[in-house]
Parts: structure tokens; sequence; C-alpha cells
């Protein structure tokens, strides 16, 4: 049955396009879009009116700032494109317009306030030093990677083994194993392993594109990121194997995991941190198990941590894998 599945999943071109070049696109077009960039001028709008010209050279003079001339009555419009972060009205003193739900904005206000302070004549008691420092793994796409390494073993776990149970029910293939002698956890783990020999080929396809082109580094060990890998497929494995045991149409399956599914998208720290929610939330959030594959393979590939140190975030991915498949062991239905 394992071999059986693995032929039959080599042949589908779909399976290959989203088990592997999705992926690779996704990671391409947000490491391109969320490249790390030299450090921008903060764009600063300048309002038409008595005294617009010494602000504009006040402001010109630094290379910090970018002056943006703004139309009458086009405040709200630059704002909310992001044309300018923030506003300043020429008077005395200047009046600063800025969306204070911005953190770009409050930045720029507090900036373009220090610049006019001191063309006014401010005296600065001291300035501090600058120290600039660059952590392995700061960089968006080295955060993003091991969200979408997680993100698609979740999928294809899910995808992969649920969407073929409800197929081979609907077309009454399961009821024909019925007259064999294999068992019923022979089956189901026949699905699991299937998809536990393509786990290397997606991790290696992925971790490799985004270190080559991207530099994205892997501070732990390869045999700590593979355990880790490999204990989140087999979780998503019997996770999907139980949205599928009862399923009997394939609208019916889809409409389940999307159901699953959606919670971990959002709220398990694939495309932004899972600190954003409120701290009410975060109980449930971490009790995922997309959560605690995230940070685990985060862990491990940007922090170094061995599997000790990601022991927690393991242990919930154990529980959920074990008593999924002890559930769908126990519920699944060949009919």
């Amino acid at each position: 049955m394992t071999i059986t599945r693995l032929l039959i999943m080599v042949r589908e071109p779909e399976m290959i396009f989203w088990v592997f070049v999705f992926p690779l696109l996704m990671a391409l077009v947000l490491g391109i879009a969320f490249r790390s960039r030299p450090e921008a001028p903060v764009a600063v709008g300048v309002e038409p009116g008595a005294g617009t010209a010494a602000l504009v050279a006040a402001l010109s003079a630094h290379d910090s700032v970018e002056v943006v001339s703004i139309d009458p009555g086009a405040t709200a419009t630059a704002l909310r494109d992001g044309l300018a972060h923030v506003v300043v009205a020429p008077g005395d003193p200047p009046t600063y317009r800025y969306d204070p739900a911005r953190p770009e904005s409050r930045l720029a206000r507090q900036t373009v306030d220090d610049l006019l302070q001191r063309a006014a004549g401010r005296k600065d008691v001291w300035t501090g030093r600058t120290e600039t420092v660059t952590a392995p793994g700061s960089r968006y796409i080295d955060w993003l990677i091991p969200g979408l390494l997680g993100m698609n073993i979740m999928g294809t776990g899910m995808w992969g083994i649920g969407f073929t149970l409800v197929v081979q029910r609907t077309r009454k293939l399961l009821k024909r194993l019925i007259a064999t002698p294999m068992r019923r956890y022979q089956y189901l783990a026949a699905l699991v392993t299937a998809r536990l020999v393509l786990l290397a080929l997606e991790v290696v396809a992925l971790v490799g594109f985004a270190r080559l082109l991207f530099g994205v580094p892997i501070e732990g060990s390869l045999a700590s990121l593979a355990a880790v890998s490999l204990l989140g497929a087999m979780t998503f494995g019997g996770i999907g194997l139980l949205t599928a045991s009862r399923a009997q149409t394939i609208e019916g399956v889809s409409g389940i995991m999307n159901v699953v599914m959606a919670p971990m998208w959002i709220c398990s720290g694939v495309f932004f941190a899972a600190s954003n929610f409120p701290d009410p939330m975060q109980p449930f959030i971490q009790a995922l198990p997309l959560t605690a594959l995230n940070d685990a393979l985060r862990g491990v590939m940007l922090d170094g941590a061995g599997l000790i140190a990601t022991g927690p975030e393991l242990l919930i991915l154990a529980a959920w894998g074990g008593g999924s498949f002890a559930v769908a062991l126990r519920i699944f239905r060949w009919r």
C-alpha cells in the first residue's frame, strides 16, 4: 500500500506543484518583497503656506528626510497611501499631522520635531553613541522560511492523507479493501508512511532553496531539523486521518479541513508573530500544533536549539499526533 500511494502521488502533477513548486514560489515572492534594504529616509510632507520655504530648507539639509510636496486638502490621502509618514503645516509653532496608529508615523513625527527644534537653536546636552547590531536570522525572510515549512508540512499531511481517504471512499475503493486481510491500522499507516517518504524532499527543496537564494541560516543541527519535521509530518498526518475518518463526500472533508486549518493559518505565526494577538488568546494559540511546529523549527534554524530545548513544543506535537491517530483508528469506517 505504501508503494502504491507513492506511485499514485508521483503520477499526480498537481501534487508536485503544491508540494514543491508553490512553497518555493511563495518564498521567492515574499523574500523579494520583504528583502533587506538600506535605511530609508523619512517621508515628510509640507503643506503650502507662509513659512513653507523655511521648513523645506531646514528639513532638506538632512539626508534622513525626504521632503514631499502636499497639495491643499491632500493631507489625509498622503498619510493614508503612505506618500508621507507625517505632514507638517507651517506656523509658530508648526503643526504635525500624522496617524498615531501607525508606528512609522509616530517615529517620523519625533524625527521631524527633533530636526526642527535643532534648526531653531536647541542645544542637546549630550549625543548618545550608536552601535548597529545584526543578529543571525533577524531578516523577515529568515523568520518566514520556518513558518512556510511548517505550513507546507501541515497542508501536505492533511490534504494528502485526508483528501485521499475520502476520494477512495466515494469511489468504493475502501469498500473493496474490507475483504482483504489488511487491518485498518496497516492501511492508515501506509498512507502516513507514503507522506513521510516525501517529507525529506519537501524539507530539502524549501530549506535548500532559501539557503542558496537568500542565505537563510541553519544554526542548529540538520538532525534536529529532520526530527522536528518528521514529528510534525506525523502529527498532521494523524490529524488528516481523523478529519477524514467519517467524511462521506469531497465537499464535506474540504469543509472540515478548512475549519481545522484556518485558525492555524491565521494564528500560528506563519507570516507574522503569534504575539500580535491579545493575551487571553495566547493559551489557545500556543496549544495549536502548527504553533508548536513553527516555534520548534525557528528554534532549531534561527536559535540553534536542540531537541531538549524544543521539548515543550515536541510534546505538544506528540500529543496531537498520537491522540489523533488513536481516535481516527477507533472511529474509521471503510464504507
